[in-house]
């Protein structure tokens, strides 16, 4: 007979403390579990009931396939993760790959610490221009190839644009003009919407009862972005590429 888990949710950056207070960890379910009833050291993680699996009002049908998403300037580094409680974003993250089945939802990857190769959320926005209000709609499970692309600005940034720009051709099946043209409108809609400072708008997440740990406000978050980048020594924007260094850079010339 099976034995009936006592599950808890773990964030990632508190592993060390549960396991010291005596949790265990499942491999197979992927998840921190109490070796037995009672254990005071591991009650501040006791499960929370599981996210639906799809959250009130999400669209997931919004965004189809790969393609560069690339986030207003002024909404770097505040990322869903950072405005949802430690606790809950176990609950969420779990949700979202168990729907996928453990695959990204594009190319089909599946996890490798071989290939330092993760499953990882992505979220779809829509944006309100006349409001001025980003919305959340969708959270997608993309692996960390797909995720690099997508967020195309902050590959560039970290010095992997090369290996992003090639991931986008062999999923798409676009030609390298091909996706050099899709990279630079959407740097275009990226410019655009970065001379506006969004407020974000979350209702997915807090109607499915999930608890906030809220973000800065919107002019705070253009700051966030801004230090997080000067911290590392590394440029403030990303950079839009040019017809001459795209060939240089993927080996055209």
């Amino acid at each position: 007979m099976a034995v009936e888990r006592l599950w808890l949710d773990v964030p990632f950056a508190e592993k060390d403390e549960a396991k010291k207070g005596g949790a265990r960890w499942d491999p197979a379910a992927r998840r921190w579990y109490a070796p037995r009833p009672g254990m005071a050291e591991l009650e501040r993680w006791a499960a929370a009931p599981d996210v639906p699996d799809l959250l009130p009002g999400e669209d997931r049908s919004l965004g189809s396939g790969l393609f560069v998403d690339l986030v207003p300037r002024t909404c770097w580094f505040t990322n869903v993760r950072s405005c949802v409680d430690g606790k809950d974003w176990e609950r969420l993250r779990r949700m979202i790959t168990r729907r996928a089945g453990q695959r990204c939802e594009i190319c089909g990857a599946v996890e490798s610490r071989e290939q330092r190769r993760w499953l990882e959320a992505h979220e779809r926005w829509t944006f309100d221009e006349a409001a001025r209000v980003q919305t959340l709609r969708r959270l997608v499970c993309l692996c960390t190839d797909c995720h690099t692309v997508t967020h195309y600005g902050y590959a560039q940034v970290r010095g992997v644009e090369a290996q992003a720009f090639a991931h986008l051709v062999k999923v798409t099946g676009m030609t390298e003009a091909q996706a050099r043209q899709h990279v630079q409108a959407a740097f275009a809609v990226w410019e655009k919407r970065s001379l506006v400072t969004w407020e974000l708008d979350l209702g997915i997440l807090t109607d499915a009862g999930i608890t906030l740990a809220p973000p800065p406000g919107a002019g705070g978050r253009a700051r966030v972005s801004e230090e997080t980048l000067r911290s590392g020594g590394r440029p403030a924007a990303p950079r839009r590429p040019g017809p001459e260094r795209d060939a240089r850079r993927y080996g055209r010339g």
